[in-house]
């Protein structure tokens, strides 16, 4: 593997580029609260980590060199950003969380997991990282648990703030920052649908 610090700093970077994941993580915590958007975090992670496998052992390869996997995946990824962001412009706010502790882990996977650019993300990271003779899978999954504790930290870290800032701010305030992060939800999805 090349420089661990090349890799950290690489990582960093990356965890906190604004995305889909950020816009989902925002989007729930500013809707349902802090406990929902943790729930949304593990379960992008653990989309994070299936796809690093996949990459890892070549999988993911074989979708972004099929034109129909990857469309199929890519338009259902939009399609999910697309109708998360739409809940949120119409969602009408209480000012209560409106789903139970971690419920929003689903929604974290299924995002990930319909996330084609993951596939590719990772099978142009990892071989950046890796030297001649070393075994591909545990590197791969190294990187990958890397890659998720910054990310955990970060987006709890998002979760933690938009949830305090929530709690301050009035209703109508909470709700111009659920739509905003729904539009962004939106036009992420709609970037996904028309990229190539």
């Amino acid at each position: 593997m090349r420089s661990l610090w090349e890799f950290l700093l690489v990582a960093v970077v990356v965890c906190v580029t604004p995305g889909p994941a950020t816009a989902l993580v925002l989007r729930t915590a500013a809707r349902d609260g802090r406990r929902a958007a943790l729930g949304a975090i593990v379960g992008n992670e653990i989309g994070v980590v299936g796809w690093a496998t996949l990459s890892a052992v070549g999988v993911s390869s074989l979708i972004t060199a099929s034109r129909v996997a990857y469309d199929v995946l890519r338009f259902g990824g939009a399609a999910v950003l697309i109708v998360l962001g739409a809940r949120s412009l119409l969602h009408r706010t209480d000012g209560l969380p409106t789903l139970p502790k971690w419920t929003g882990w689903k929604t974290g996977l299924l995002s990930s997991a319909a996330n084609p650019k993951l596939a590719v993300f990772f099978i142009a990271l990892f071989p950046q990282f890796l030297t001649p003779g070393t075994t591909v899978l545990p590197a791969a999954l190294a990187m990958a648990v890397t890659i998720v504790a910054l990310d955990f930290v970060w987006f709890a870290t998002l979760a933690w703030a938009v949830d305090r800032a929530g709690r301050v701010l009035r209703p109508r305030l909470r709700a111009w920052m659920e739509r905003t992060t729904g539009a962004v939800m939106i036009a992420f999805g709609l970037r996904v649908a028309v990229e190539n």
